[in-house]
């Protein structure tokens, strides 16, 4: 083991010599003593503990079954093949991911005493939150993208949007939260963790963890901060660029050319607003904690995967007819709806 570097090391070997880099170097006397966490969770009080695990085993029940639905529906309508749906599917595949990652542990949290976590288990649910939660941020500006296209370009979809590039984007998305999630689990695991290793959130986030390290952070707030407050309010501003051409554009269409464009667009600035701005409000600040946070995370990593279903089905007639043929087996009732690969959500 290298001499006067604890936390993260990359091994080199070189002939019979092994040379060991850290990021960041830690006196010696700033050992990683600690071996578990405990979560604070939402509320101490117990009453309110109880009421919160039914609460959210119904919300985390909901939440499944409504993106496997729509998951399973896109998969298997022959209609539903538009690169919209493609996205579509892949955002309730991630929505599903990422809650999992950390309802299933609050809520069995709701019924403990101590709310542990081991420190491996912590880093762990700390990089799937932000390789998920990124890859959410990217695939929302790529469908914002795909909108654009569609309603300004129509002419011209089928030819950008072939399958190439919706898979090449999708593969994007996942690389692009891969690389951020990764940064910020590399910066967390290499801090020194001496105590205390009381977590004020309901799951390892950076801001929480980095409170609780034993030395300055102020240079990793920073470059957790130009990480995540950065993408998050890059891809923000163009989504909102994004939306605003899709509405200036209206003025030169019809009456029911208008109204189709704004349905297509309403559940996708309705996701964007839901997701973005309790993101925007925890990333895009200094490394510091308040106690809004907590309840601030549940509408990103829990009420805005359970509600996209539903905003993105209410208005959409084509996937709830793909649903009612498909779960309900209403065939004639219900016929296809195609929009020449543009659809509607």
């Amino acid at each position: 083991m290298c001499p006067n570097l604890i936390g993260l090391y990359i091994f080199f070997p070189i002939g019979k010599v092994t040379r060991c880099f850290s990021l960041v170097n830690y006196p010696d006397s700033m050992e990683n003593n600690v071996t578990e966490f405990i979560l604070t969770g939402l509320s101490q009080n117990e009453q309110v503990q109880q009421l919160c695990f039914f609460l959210f085993l119904l919300f985390y029940m909901i939440l499944m079954t409504g993106n496997f639905f729509i998951v399973m529906t896109i998969q298997r309508s022959l209609n539903l093949n538009s690169p919209m749906y493609f996205f579509l599917s892949f955002l309730s595949f991630v929505d599903i991911c990422y809650s999992s990652v950390t309802a299933p542990k609050l809520i069995i949290d709701f019924q403990a005493k101590v709310k542990r976590i081991s420190f491996v288990g912590c880093m762990v649910q700390l990089f799937c939150v932000h390789l998920f939660g990124c890859t959410e941020i990217f695939i929302l500006t790529v469908m914002a993208y795909d909108r654009y296209v569609a309603i300004c370009k129509p002419l011209r979809y089928t030819t950008i949007m072939d399958w190439k590039v919706c898979s090449i984007l999708v593969l994007t998305c996942w690389l692009g939260g891969f690389v951020h999630s990764f940064i910020q689990t590399i910066l967390t695991v290499q801090l020194p963790f001496c105590g205390p290793n009381l977590i004020d959130h309901y799951f390892c986030d950076v801001h929480p963890l980095l409170k609780l390290a034993c030395t300055d952070t102020y240079a990793v707030g920073l470059i957790v901060v130009a990480n995540s407050g950065m993408i998050s309010l890059s891809c923000f501003v163009i989504l909102v660029g994004s939306y605003t051409v899709i509405l200036l554009s209206f003025k030169t269409r019809s009456s029911e050319g208008r109204h189709k464009a704004l349905s297509t667009c309403a559940s996708h600035i309705t996701v964007v607003i839901l997701f973005f701005v309790p993101c925007l409000f925890i990333y895009l600040r200094p490394s510091t904690t308040f106690t809004e946070d907590k309840m601030v995370a549940v509408f990103y990593t829990i009420i805005t995967p359970m509600l996209n279903p539903m905003i993105y089905t209410l208005r959409n007639m084509e996937v709830k007819n793909a649903m009612k043929r498909l779960w309900l087996g209403r065939n004639r009732r219900y016929p296809d709806v195609k929009l020449n690969g543009v659809g509607r959500a």
